[in-house]
């Protein structure tokens, strides 16, 4: 792999912006060597000597005398200055001016000057900002010290009057004698805190006088707190020094130590790459121009707060053996595998276990219609009522197997574009499905639900077993019995960690006004309006077993008046859940749009509902209305989805769609335009 594709595959997707502009600059000496060919084919002197630069406009840089030493020894010289921010500022001056390519190079250096400043300075901004973080860190490091020792060394034991005296390593005996968590850190904090004249003294109460300035802060929010927020309630609750808020606190940070410390290995990977990148297209221009520049540029690169800035060493050192000690009871093997987790890798079992469920899929699929096409089940006698009846359960199966392919292709398609998903729907760390898993998952299902299919068909047409028409019908009822299950299943199997956020995140868009919105809750809200028709088999089911239609084979669900009412409802839990998210959202962020975008569910919701009943009474009312309010409906949100979410005729584009675009290829975001369209304009038409 050539490293301009290798470096734009290790850059982190959030700092995209900060990293040195590799192409650009390559592109800049493309242009020189485009000159040097053409002057070479003309017989013109590559090189002149001057001991002044004369500089272009473009480059809007003073000219300067140097010595003939200078001269001599060097290609280039580069200068710091400090700014008024107190950023150092690089400036690059060629000693030697080409008669050929002179103006860019003048181009590359002032571009590959802007460029250092750039990465220089958000490197030490970047710095700056988890130094602060340590601090923060520290602080809650120090509070859970203080909880340790509380419950081993309950109050009652001694009051606050007294003046024991002990050594601060008694807090806890893997703390460095005399050092603070900060300062192991390699971070100095000014702390208002007596030692009587010992740095290594302090007594009991003050060491843990820090409990009573904390409290436990609950971030999971729940319906109740929420309920008590409107009301404004206080939700502050007296911190209670127990076993189980102990756990709670020693899980929360143990976790934030894991999130700061991928933070500093982002920040380092920063660095190698930004410095990789310099010293590549340096040695380029060293070969294409035939100078000698590289060696000094690259000393002043290493002289660079980028390279010799030592913070981020210390800080990853000192979070490796605190981690170490106080999260994984001194063992380095399991810290360092909670620090950095290994990175999931396709294995090829869960290639070759897609493979065979692919292959048993399509093999169902033709032995399903060889057996209906050999039986002639589509002439026979009741099958209108088995299509009435039993397709309605096993089109369940069909709904959510094709959801997950098209799932499957979206992680596949934002990995190849490196959208770190996992990092955007909160995943926790190595436990996300590659489109590998999901593939499995769905074929896996697949291969059940037609499996199901076949069995229950034989069994229908079979002599032998035709008396027993109750066992048949409960065939499907067994499968979706199967598949609830596995995904409630509290063992570690079949992806805990991943079916245990799938069934969190739904509980969310359920209560959603309940709970502040993310993105995996409006992101699975709006694959649910998808999925109305999946929803209205879960309702069949619940009527035809329910009511024990089953035993007759006979559907009396359409004639009820309950179950008809509950049509309406299903249909429109999807989009009154997003019009709650929406609603939230204009509440919390003051953000008119979102108002705009909760009509849009508000109107379809409508839409539904009137086609609905159109469907079901069939009159000249319910269709005028169901036309006017689909219409509508389509309107708006076909509107709403491609101009505010795919960015079609953006204002501020030169071009029909947004500026910045993930996909090279225009033409997929047009394509997934017109399916989205049709897959939406499905669920409320007349």
């Amino acid at each position: 792999m050539k490293f301009g594709k290798e470096y734009v595959s290790q850059m982190i997707p959030e700092w995209q912006q900060a990293y040195m502009d590799y192409a650009c600059l390559k592109n800049i000496l493309r242009e020189i060597q485009t000159s040097q060919k053409r002057a070479e084919r003309q017989g013109v002197v590559k090189h002149k000597l001057s001991g002044r630069r004369n500089f272009s406009g473009l480059t809007k840089r003073y000219s300067r005398t140097f010595s003939s030493r200078d001269l001599e020894n060097h290609d280039i010289l580069v200068h710091a200055t400090t700014g008024d921010d107190g950023f150092e500022r690089y400036e690059t001056t060629i000693l030697k001016v080409a008669e050929v390519g002179r103006e860019s190079e003048l181009v590359f250096f002032k571009t590959l000057d802007l460029e250092f400043d750039k990465v220089n300075g958000f490197y030490r901004s970047k710095v700056e900002e988890l130094v602060k973080e340590a601090v923060v860190l520290n602080r809650q490091m120090d509070a859970l010290i203080a909880f340790r020792y509380k419950l081993d060394q309950p109050s009652s034991s001694w009051s606050c009057s007294e003046t024991v005296s002990v050594d601060i390593n008694a807090l806890d005996s893997k703390e460095q004698k005399g050092k603070t968590l900060a300062e192991e850190m390699g971070i100095k904090l000014e702390e208002n805190v007596s030692n009587g004249g010992d740095s290594t003294k302090e007594t009991v109460p003050e060491a843990l006088s820090v409990l009573d300035r904390i409290r436990l802060n609950k971030n999971q929010e729940n319906p109740l707190s929420t309920i008590r927020n409107v009301l404004k309630l206080s939700n502050k609750e007296d911190l209670k020094f127990t076993r189980e808020n102990l756990k709670k606190i020693e899980e929360r940070l143990k976790n934030v130590f894991i999130e700061f410390y991928r933070k500093l290995r982002h920040l380092k990977n920063y660095s190698f790459l930004n410095t990789l990148a310099i010293s590549k297209i340096m040695k380029k221009y060293d070969k294409i121009a035939s100078r000698n520049a590289a060696k000094l540029y690259m000393e002043m690169v290493d002289k660079s707060y980028l390279t010799s800035s030592d913070e981020i060493n210390k800080l990853m050192l000192r979070v490796e053996s605190i981690f170490v000690e106080h999260f994984a009871s001194s063992n380095r093997s399991k810290g360092m595998n909670l620090l950095r987790p290994k990175v999931m890798k396709e294995k090829h079992r869960i290639t070759f276990s897609t493979g065979f469920f692919v292959g048993c899929t399509v093999s169902l699929v033709i032995a399903l219609g060889l057996f209906i096409h050999a039986r002639n089940i589509m002439g026979a006698a009741g099958h209108k009522l088995y299509m009435e009846t039993m397709f309605p359960l096993y089109s369940l199966f069909a709904f959510v197997v094709l959801h997950m392919i098209m799932y499957a292709s979206n992680i596949y398609f934002w990995k190849r574009y490196r959208v770190n998903y996992p990092f955007i729907f909160e995943f926790k760390e190595g436990t996300e499905l590659g489109y590998g898993h999901v593939l499995l998952l769905s074929f896996g299902l697949g291969t059940l639900a037609l499996s199901a299919v076949l069995v229950n068909l034989d069994m229908e047409m079979d002599p032998n077993t035709n008396n027993y028409k109750t066992i048949t019908e409960l065939v499907p009822l067994f499968v979706v019995a199967v598949v609830i299950a596995i995904s409630v299943c509290p063992f570690n199997i079949f992806y805990r960690s991943s079916r245990f956020f799938f069934l969190m995140v739904l509980f969310r868009c359920i209560a959603a006004p309940f709970y502040k919105v993310n993105l995996a809750d409006f992101f699975l809200a709006d694959q649910l309006t998808s999925q109305v028709q999946a929803l209205r088999s879960l309702e069949f089911y619940i009527c035809y077993y329910g009511w024990g239609d089953f035993k007759k084979r006979q559907s009396t669900c359409k004639s009820s008046d309950v179950y008809s009412t509950f049509y309406f409802i299903v249909a429109g839990i999807p989009y009154w859940s997003r019009f709650l998210q929406c609603a939230r959202r204009l509440i919390e962020e003051k953000d008119l749009s979102q108002g705009f975008n909760a009509l849009k569910y508000l109107l379809t919701i409508v839409a539904v509902c009137l086609r609905t009943a159109f469907s079901i009474n069939r009159g000249n009312n319910w269709k005028i209305a169901a036309w006017v309010f689909s219409g509508l409906a389509t309107f708006y949100g076909t509107y709403w989805d491609i101009v505010y979410d795919w960015g079609l005729l953006h204002r501020p584009s030169k071009s029909w769609l947004r500026e910045k675009l993930l996909v090279p290829h225009k033409s997929v975001y047009y394509v997934a335009m017109v399916r989205t369209r049709k897959i939406d304009r499905t669920v409320y038409k007349p």
